[in-house]
């Protein structure tokens, strides 16, 4: 995909991002913080044209050594469906890897789940949305813990709230499509 057509995904992202996702108001994040606004991930994750618009982004983004993308349940569930899908129309197929919180209570116990890659096999993390990034972590260490190599993690979008130097503190590249603060403007200027 040129670069214009991945600049006009980019802005389509950051509008339904914008319109869809962004709240503002009090509210309980994961992380145990408080926060006056909130981004819905799933609100843009989960539509047709969000999936593909993501899927693009950010298969332009990975390394062209990567054999997967992995990903905490459930919030990079659709994020790491949505980039196989498009590597598979690109001509460039990478499996997708979900990673489960708890291991599966039945069966293999795992938890990964997808194909079986050979270790070494580098591995990319996506993410919707980071704000600690420990919940990256946990899924960089499981994969870790399988043999995979980890280097990476992308996210939709930094609330720029640690995880950046989380990352950055073990070793990993971080590398997130919008900050907090892209969206919040975008946001101000679609209200104008």
């Amino acid at each position: 995909m040129n670069n214009s057509n991945l600049s006009s995904q980019r802005q389509l992202l950051l509008d339904l991002f914008s319109r869809l996702a962004y709240q503002e108001g009090e509210f309980l994040l994961s992380s145990g913080e408080r926060s006056s606004y909130y981004i819905n991930g799933k609100q843009v994750t989960l539509r047709a044209e969000g999936a593909l618009a993501l899927g693009r982004v950010l298969l332009s983004l990975l390394p062209a050594d990567t054999k997967a993308v992995a990903g905490l349940t459930l919030g990079a569930d659709p994020i790491v469906s949505a980039v196989s899908v498009v590597s598979a129309y690109e001509n460039r197929p990478i499996p997708a890897l979900i990673i489960r919180k708890e291991s599966k209570g039945h069966g293999t116990q795992a938890y990964i789940e997808g194909p079986r890659l050979e270790p070494p096999a580098k591995v990319v993390v996506l993410e919707d949305v980071v704000t600690t990034g420990r919940s990256s972590i946990l899924a960089v260490e499981r994969l870790q813990a399988a043999g995979y190599v980890v280097e990476q993690v992308i996210a939709l979008v930094d609330r720029e709230q640690g995880g950046a130097a989380l990352y950055q503190s073990m070793g990993l590249k971080f590398q997130a499509i919008f900050s907090i603060s892209d969206i919040q403007t975008n946001v101000r200027q679609l209200a104008s």
